[in-house]
């Protein structure tokens, strides 16, 4: 039975395995703990490390620092090897009785903190417990008799260390060696789609587990005691599905691992990165970014987790309708209002988008309540083959919108810029290809394919800003015909996979064109330093912090308003075969040129105030000019920009001021409270 048929809700905790005098990361942690509203959180104390220099005095801060905050289940484990059989964490002591006097000092400097006590951890599992040296089970039984009675005597509760995988066989070994009357708590532990088999029935496991208990007349709860979901293939979806599962079990707590990805430094039980699954598991990647699941729980709690995994499966497909459109990115800035138009036209979009980004899965919100029987949401990732030719399967259209989109971001993790931008465009061309009919594409690519224009001379214009001498670059911008030079891994990424669309539609007869584009702006735009430069100027001024400008701010660039890009993009799709093979600079052209400065004046006319400034070196790469030459694409379809830029600086502006980007409106759930 589910939580709801019998009237209860699992409390939900969290687990953490804190290294040895790591106290930044148990800083860190509280402030997560307390943004989350967690009061649960599971820790483990290596009997081994409180053994070394320093371990004693580690836990002594450790536990009362956590227990001030929240309700702590320490979980006692590893052997010191100096007292194992074997020098080993996972060995039997040789001295059966020390891990019972152990749980005695524990309890005598610590037992303020804690009410219940989990007993060693994974019993059943060969890395946490050597059951070569102990294949009975009966030195563990012993062991884990003497420390439960123990603990007992000094009024604490135990929980019998969670199984992992569950497996009743072992659990009526215990029964049989009498372990089962020594404790209060039976622990289990699942990781479904990550080491556990995706669709298991969970729910038949836990019968089983209570039909071994009923036979020892054991009427001990069950705790979820260790449950998570590995990102490794960058479905953060996935991880919020399994949680919201989670939470249908018949069981009284469950704890959750953990905050943080496992550091790539660091090895785990399976060594260092030979199980990449192990180093995904955290509601936060290893430097802090926040993934799905953390920021849907911060904002709206378990609620909004429950309600946001309800956005699958997707809508049946409706009888005598035109194929969808798919959108890959089509939950981000651009795919957001490029989906709302198409959907508004009364064709069915395919969202596909890893939700990876904060602050999409607000437009993916808007849209599904937008439209509803129009919108269909594929969760998955342009590095998973398999999941893209899903999506790709049966649409008559594809939008390439998903990208990794930041230059300084490509400078830290150039490896995932390429897996994202070159391989991941490639995984989609493969998947069109394969289509019996294969479907167009326009991709979104980048001006920064054209490098920082080193040859082209300049003038400074203190009004206008940084300018071409030759007046025919200076009326019209830069043009197709400009030789390529990829800057930046970014750069290098985006440009691969620009000329790999060109080249599936001379060689491989995918009907594809690609957009080189200039700097997008508008409503539903999250803009920040490294992408969204307009909109990150707004949100910065509007919150009254400071805006950094890399160089002298003089640097040039035409701007484009999102839904004259949106046009674009329709009409490429209208021009069909014509356009394939082609490449084209799409953005404001020279009448919606403005530099840096000028913005930032516009910006001040409209809050009335002024704004503060701070200054940074160039950044590499960086174009003093950029302007699109536009006249290509207006020839071939007949498109032009409608928005002047101040004009559509103004409405970007009034859109921010009441969105949950900015005020009371940012700290909006996506549900109501109850709604779950």
């Amino acid at each position: 039975m589910s939580p709801a048929e019998t009237g209860r809700t699992a409390a939900v905790g969290l687990l953490e395995w804190f290294w040895l005098d790591d106290r930044a990361a148990v800083e860190r942690a509280l402030v997560d703990l307390a943004r989350l509203n967690v009061r649960q959180l599971r820790i483990g104390i290596s009997w081994a490390d409180y053994l070394r220099e320093g371990g004693q005095a580690w836990y002594d801060w450790l536990l009362p620092t956590l227990a001030a905050q929240v309700e702590l289940l320490p979980c006692v484990l590893y052997t010191p090897p100096s007292l194992a059989e074997t020098e080993s964490t996972a060995a039997p002591p040789r001295v059966l009785k020390d891990y019972a006097d152990f749980i005695d000092t524990l309890i005598s400097r610590h037992g303020a903190h804690f009410e219940y006590l989990e007993l060693w951890n994974e019993p059943n599992n060969v890395r946490e417990w050597d059951c070569s040296l102990d294949w009975t089970w009966e030195k563990f039984s012993t062991m884990i008799q003497y420390a439960a009675y123990w603990a007992r005597q000094r009024g604490k509760k135990t929980v019998l260390g969670g199984m992992s995988p569950i497996d009743p066989y072992w659990l009526h070994t215990m029964g049989r060696l009498g372990v089962l009357q020594h404790f209060d708590v039976i622990g289990v532990h699942a990781f479904p789609g990550s080491f556990d088999a995706a669709g298991e029935d969970w729910q038949g496991h836990l019968a089983a587990v209570r039909e071994v208990l009923s036979i020892y007349d054991c009427q001990a709860p069950l705790w979820l005691t260790e449950t998570g979901y590995s990102t490794w293939r960058h479905d953060e979806f996935g991880q919020l599905k399994v949680l919201d599962a989670m939470l249908e079990l018949p069981v009284e707590r469950i704890y959750w691992l953990s905050l943080y990805d496992l550091p790539a430094r660091r090895p785990s039980l399976t060594g260092l990165q030979q199980d990449v699954r192990d180093y995904h598991f955290g509601l936060r990647r290893e430097h802090g970014q926040e993934k799905l699941l953390y920021r849907a729980w911060a904002e709206g709690g378990l609620a909004q987790v429950r309600e946001m995994a309800r956005w699958t499966p997707h809508p049946a497909p409706r009888p005598n309708t035109r194929p969808p459109v798919l959108i890959t990115g089509g939950a981000g800035f651009v795919g957001a209002n490029l989906a709302e138009r198409i959907a508004s036209e009364g064709r069915t979009v395919r969202v596909f988008d890893n939700l990876g980004r904060p602050g999409v899965e607000r437009n993916l919100a808007w849209l599904r309540e937008r439209h509803p029987q129009r919108v269909e949401f594929w969760p998955g990732d342009v590095r998973d083959p398999a999941v893209l030719a899903e999506a790709v399967a049966g649409v008559e259209q594809i939008f390439h919108l998903a990208a990794q989109v930041a230059v300084t971001t490509s400078l830290i993790e150039p490896v995932e810029d390429f897996e994202i931008n070159l391989r991941g465009t490639l995984n989609l061309l493969e998947a069109a290809r394969a289509q019996p009919v294969v479907p167009g594409i326009v991709f979104s690519s980048t001006n920064k394919v054209y490098g920082s224009l080193p040859d082209v001379p300049l003038v400074l214009d203190a009004e206008a800003g940084w300018q071409p001498r030759e007046p025919d670059l200076r009326a019209h911008g830069v043009g197709e015909t400009r030789p390529l030079d990829f800057h930046s891994p970014y750069g290098c990424s985006k440009g691969g996979a620009d000329q790999y669309l060109l080249d599936y539609a001379r060689c491989m007869g995918v009907p594809a064109t690609v957009f080189r584009m200039s700097c997008i702006y508008g409503p539903r735009q999250f803009g920040t330093e490294d992408q969204g430069w307009v909109a990150h100027f707004l949100i910065r001024a509007a919150r009254g912090e400071p805006i950094t400008l890399y160089g002298d701010g003089h640097q040039v660039r035409d701007i484009l308003f999102v839904e004259d890009l949106v046009a674009a993009f329709l009409a490429a799709e209208r021009a069909g075969p014509a356009l394939s093979g082609q490449a084209f600079n799409i953005g404001g052209g020279p009448a919606n040129a403005i530099s840096l400065r000028r913005l930032l004046g516009w910006i001040e006319t409209l809050q009335g105030r002024p704004v503060t400034v701070s200054h940074e070196d160039w950044r590499p790469g960086d174009q003093r000019y950029y302007v699109s030459d536009t006249r290509r694409f207006t020839t071939a379809t007949g498109w032009r920009p409608t928005v002047e830029a101040a004009d559509g600086v103004r409405r970007l502006a009034r859109w921010l001021a009441g969105s949950y980007v900015l005020g009371d409106a940012q700290r909006r759930p996506l549900v109501r409270q109850g709604q779950a």
